[in-house]
């Protein structure tokens, strides 16, 4: 057994600042916040339909869609989570329409990180007791001065310091990254710690499970549809056709396709006129799903190119999404070329 199953999450972080000197410790105390607030958003979770915190709060969010009384509960403990830390210079949340300067609390240099989260990503499933999941993105502040900017959230997935996801589910687990491999941490309710539940994730090189919203499908573009209607053919030398899984949660999605292999999509499609770029966001979704993948010896792109090397230019910017094994995910770049070059 690999020694270190079972280790705690603040010890991780703990020999992870050993191995780099020139930490400053001020990472840890981030990622044992978050750990905080995912283990209080996952208590509301378990109990929702007791605490009566199941459906809508009446108001809506910047994305136009209704807020559930469980967003506003985990943006609430997120937002609470990192404006006491001293750590953050400004920070955003898709629960919030612009972002969020942070003050500096008397330090001369001001807080040296920006955080960008989706509290509660997947929580129209939430009421039909599917699983849902918060994400998280951490970058380091790169403005001058004390203040935060909008500067300092508007980087490239690539600069990330840190990213993760916690998923609530069968069980609750928190899957993260500062740079050097992804690792994951179960919650141990009897004990109330993470402990990690699995050591450096690599994800499969090709994997034989796709995930998609097929619903969309008269809808996406011709190299999609093509691509989609490639897996479903007969052919053993390949594994075809692919296990179709769709769970409509983001992060269980993903979760699945980070430990089994495959591709998870979210393509653009000319559904909503008002979306030509598709549903998810860039920032605080896709680029800290992205940064993890990569991590594990995945991928993830927009179709033409990398989403870590996307230069985002709004908080709330949206992008077709494809993630996952390396091998599928090149795959699907290669229909997109193909087709829809001669589409246009």
């Amino acid at each position: 057994m690999d020694s270190k199953i079972g280790m705690t999450l603040t010890r991780h972080i703990y020999e992870g600042e050993r191995v780099h000197p020139e930490a400053t410790g001020e990472l840890t105390g981030i990622l044992n916040q978050i750990a905080l607030a995912a283990k209080i958003v996952s208590r509301e979770v378990r109990k929702a339909g007791l605490a009566e915190i199941l459906g809508f709060t009446g108001q809506r969010n910047v994305q136009g869609e209704e807020v559930r009384k469980l967003d506003q509960f985990a943006n609430d403990v997120f937002m609470t989570a990192f404006s006491h830390l001293g750590h953050f210079c400004i920070m955003a949340s898709e629960e919030v329409d612009k972002p969020i300067p942070m003050p500096v609390d008397g330090r001369p240099d001001g807080g040296r990180y920006s955080v960008v989260f989706d509290p509660l990503d997947g929580s129209s499933n939430i009421d039909a007791n599917v699983g849902v999941g918060s994400i998280f993105a951490v970058h380091h502040k790169i403005s001058p001065g004390r203040d935060g900017t909008i500067t300092d959230l508007l980087q490239p997935g690539r600069r990330l310091a840190a990213a993760g996801y916690v998923v609530y589910g069968s069980s609750t687990m928190l899957v993260l990254s500062t740079g050097h491999g992804v690792h994951a941490f179960t919650l141990d309710p009897s004990v109330g710690e993470f402990l990690q539940s699995h050591h450096h994730i690599r994800i499969r090189e090709r994997g034989t499970i796709y995930s998609a919203n097929e619903g969309n499908y008269p809808y996406w573009s011709q190299g999609v549809r093509r691509f989609v209607s490639h897996m479903k053919q007969h052919d053993p030398t390949t594994g075809r056709p692919y296990s179709s899984r769709y769970i409509g949660s983001m992060v269980a999605d993903i979760h699945r396709t980070l430990l089994y292999g495959g591709i998870f999509m979210y393509p653009a499609d000319s559904k909503d006129p008002k979306k030509p770029h598709g549903k998810l966001r860039l920032l605080y979704e896709c680029s800290p799903i992205a940064f993890l993948l990569e991590q594990a010896g995945g991928a993830a792109s927009d179709g033409h190119r990398p989403i870590l090397d996307i230069q985002p230019t709004e908080v709330h910017q949206r992008t077709p999404f494809f993630a996952g094994s390396v091998e599928n995910v090149r795959e699907v770049e290669t229909f997109i070329a193909r087709y829809d070059a001669v589409r246009a």
